[in-house]
């Protein structure tokens, strides 16, 4: 598809990105149904279900361990070796089918629900992040040479609008009532709207796999010497598992990685928790809660193409990655040691949380095509989740302990802990944006800074 002329692709890759962002924004909705109704779990008699905060981090957590024990670096190299449309169909249709594994779990009800709900967990998050891996991998296919950062940002915008309507809906769906046991059916409503989401993801999907089986028959068949050059090249492109070595013994893979398990972790395993915290923290119902972290999402509709245009046009990918990480360090030093009780002090750290969150994967998902071969892509970009996965599964876990070892003792306490935790990842994410911006400093032949032409 490289080698077809850039004005044919043109008109077809905006309706392809079309269809890749909607199975997106059913994961993220998914994902983020219960972040701002988390305080159900706070104690088990609240629910027919019988979660308490330490089940729910584990279910929570459960997302990435299939992700971490092979399942994404598996799941790359079936994307470089079969291609997006076959892998990725594989791994979209898994994303579905845990979903339901876990709506199954909600609605039985049984003593086992949590286990159940577990292992849907598990298949929905090594489904869920494949699923992201083929959509970016497939982005900088039909984006080579154009505006990708724009296209990335587009697509983590409209995926993240899932996460806002997840905020907001859910708390719609199931009420804040004093003193109410809320039912199997009553704590399972964000679940039965995810599962409709998913299957209009999986239509869309299909619609992307024809376009771009399409796409690729058109591409004229070359002749002559120009078919002999062109089999070398496929020669010197074809996958080999070797490079998934010479991928974990890339220096820029490791710092691009490690940035993105730190910030990550410190904004998405936040939102898991963003009910018991922010409700706690500044006294107000779970409804502005919502609206409060829905704030996050809604902000990177606007400037998450806004700043992927700036990168595309102006460059300096790294400068933008220390200004975002930065700015999420600020929004939880506000979230920890604010004046309790005062509302205004939560609106302003969504604002820094929302703008960090906004600048960081602009500049920082655009950079990983520069670093590596395109033969490669797909495994790094997969290896990249996995290392992402690996501290998701351990930040989840450890903030929903510290929220149920409080809730026995001092509650207040605990999101002020789980907050400690955060700044110290945003403190460790700044040093490694430093340390990136000095690798591209000294190595310009990788134009970590340039402009996307």
């Amino acid at each position: 598809m490289a080698s077809a002329p850039k004005s044919f692709y043109r008109p077809a890759a905006w309706i392809a990105l079309a269809c890749l962002v909607v199975p997106m924004f059913a994961s993220y909705y998914f994902d983020d149904m219960f972040s701002s109704i988390s305080y159900l779990f706070e104690n088990a008699s609240l629910t027919q279900l019988g979660w308490d905060a330490a089940g729910y981090g584990l279910y929570a957590s459960g997302y990435s361990v299939l992700c971490v024990f092979g399942g994404l670096v598996l799941g790359g190299i079936l994307l470089d070796k079969w291609g997006v449309r076959v892998s990725g169909s594989l791994f979209v249709g898994m994303m579905a089918a845990g979903a339901g594994v876990v709506l199954w779990a909600l609605l039985s009800g049984s003593s086992y629900s949590l286990t159940v709900a577990y292992i849907g967990v598990m298949l929905f998050g090594l489904g869920s992040e494949i699923a992201g891996t083929a959509v970016s991998r497939s982005i900088a296919k039909w984006f080579k040479g154009g505006p990708m950062a724009l296209a990335m940002g587009l697509q983590l915008a409209i995926a993240r609008l899932g996460t806002a309507f997840a905020l907001v809906l859910s708390p719609k769906l199931v009420s804040q009532l004093s003193g109410h046991v809320y039912t199997l059916s009553e704590t399972a409503r964000p679940a039965v709207a995810g599962m409709g989401l998913m299957v209009l993801g999986l239509l869309l999907w299909a619609v992307f796999v024809a376009l771009d089986a399409r796409a690729d028959r058109s591409v004229p068949a070359a002749s002559g010497t120009a078919a002999s050059a062109a089999t070398s090249r496929q020669e010197d492109d074809t996958f080999r598992f070797k490079d998934v070595l010479a991928v974990l013994g890339n220096r820029n893979f490791w710092l691009l990685g490690i940035l993105c398990v730190l910030f990550y972790s410190s904004i998405i395993a936040f939102k898991k928790f963003a009910g018991a915290i922010l409700i706690p923290r500044f006294d107000i119902p779970a409804q502005t809660a919502g609206w409060m972290v829905s704030m996050l999402p809604f902000s990177t509709v606007i400037f998450a193409p806004l700043f992927g245009m700036l990168v595309d046009k102006a460059g300096k990918g790294t400068r933008w990655m220390i200004v975002g990480s930065i700015l999420a360090l600020v929004a939880h030093l506000l979230l920890a040691f604010a004046p309790a009780g005062v509302p205004f002090w939560g609106y302003l750290a969504m604002v820094f949380l929302g703008f960090g969150y906004s600048l960081v994967p602009a500049a920082l998902w655009p950079s990983v095509p520069k670093i590596v071969p395109d033969k490669v892509l797909g495994t790094t970009f997969a290896l990249i989740y996995w290392v992402q996965n690996l501290g998701l599964l351990s930040f989840k876990w450890i903030a929903g302990i510290i929220l149920d070892s409080s809730a026995a003792g001092d509650a207040a306490s605990g999101p002020v802990r789980v907050e400690l935790m955060f700044v110290v990842l945003c403190i460790a994410a700044v040093a490694v944006a430093f340390i990136f911006r000095g690798t591209s400093a000294r190595h310009p032949e990788l134009q970590l800074d340039r402009p996307n032409r």
